[in-house]
């Protein structure tokens, strides 16, 4: 669902929007160790939900920049309809800015949560359907951003990914981050129900690499952001005791919900960019018990 307009070469500049995030540092260290000119707008820099924030955002781009919008309130900080408005207030703001300043390239990180929950396997072509505010939120965005772009004649990439998880992540939310802290503290990981779902789990760095890959090929077009394997909960939770030495459980809970799973259709990704090596599960855990125990230490 990608097209290239060419081979790999780094743009003359790339902004990123939300540079403090998650997601948002992740690329910009990523794009930072690659040589490439690249610049980091945070909150502190330009507030996207304060009025006037389009045209202060607007007065830091140039002509030839690249864009990648990531500044988002995370469902940790809100999951109701006035965070919803406040994250489409944010968007709305950086449409504006792209009205008055177009630039070479937009890429907008968005989420898999557009997508309809029985979607399966997830394909680029599937229904943008959300069953959450979280995911309203993010096709609105889409939207609101695709308008703009196609007014100012600016090109567009979609990413949708799946969860992520790695060093850097402030959420702590259910899943891979929070696993790993637990076991390394020898708590016990409680599980929904017994952690049957199936989830995508994509590590951070893999789409910091992919965000260079469509920057590098000045892409246009829509993306899911998922490796192809699915693992359930309870096996990530096991790979996090196993690796953090022993010393922490993993304990079932009374279910809620109804078990969904979520596998992903990867062609698209594949004909893009063949080659594109995605980190295991079990690596990615790895790699960040590695962080964490590295954290402990300094403390």
């Amino acid at each position: 669902m990608l097209t290239h307009a060419r081979d790999t070469a780094a743009p003359a500049r790339t902004v990123v929007v939300g540079c403090r995030g998650f997601v948002g540092s992740a690329v910009l260290a990523h794009l930072g160790a690659l040589g490439w000119p690249v610049e980091g707008v945070s909150s502190a820099d330009v507030d996207l939900t304060a009025e006037g924030a389009g045209a202060a955002l607007a007065s830091r781009l140039r002509e030839h920049d690249a864009v990648v919008f990531v500044s988002a309130l995370t469902p940790d900080k809100g999951k109701d309809a006035a965070t919803l408005e406040r994250n489409v207030r944010m968007a709305r703001h950086v449409a504006e800015a792209l009205v008055q300043r177009p630039v070479a390239q937009l890429v907008y990180i968005g989420s898999d949560a557009v997508y309809d929950a029985a979607a399966n396997p997830v394909r680029e072509s599937s229904c943008a359907s959300p069953s959450s505010l979280h995911g309203a939120m993010h096709l609105a965005r889409e939207v609101m951003i695709a308008g703009a772009c196609r007014a100012a004649g600016v090109p567009l990439v979609l990413l949708r990914p799946s969860l992520l998880f790695g060093p850097g992540d402030t959420h702590n939310g259910y899943g891979p981050n929070r696993y790993v802290r637990t076991a390394l503290a020898g708590g016990t990981i409680t599980l929904f129900g017994e952690g049957e779902e199936q989830r995508d789990h994509v590590f951070i760095e893999d789409i910091a690499r992919a965000v260079a890959e469509v920057l590098g090929r000045g892409s246009a077009g829509v993306l899911n952001v998922a490796t192809g394997t699915s693992s359930s909960f309870r096996a990530a939770a096991e790979i996090a005791v196993e690796l953090a030495g022993g010393g922490a459980a993993v304990a079932g809970s009374p279910r809620q919900n109804p078990i969904t799973h979520r596998h992903f259709d990867t062609a698209a990704a594949q004909a893009a960019f063949p080659g594109f090596a995605w980190t295991s599960l079990r690596e990615g855990l790895e790699r960040m018990v590695a962080h964490e125990s590295g954290n402990a230490v300094s403390a």
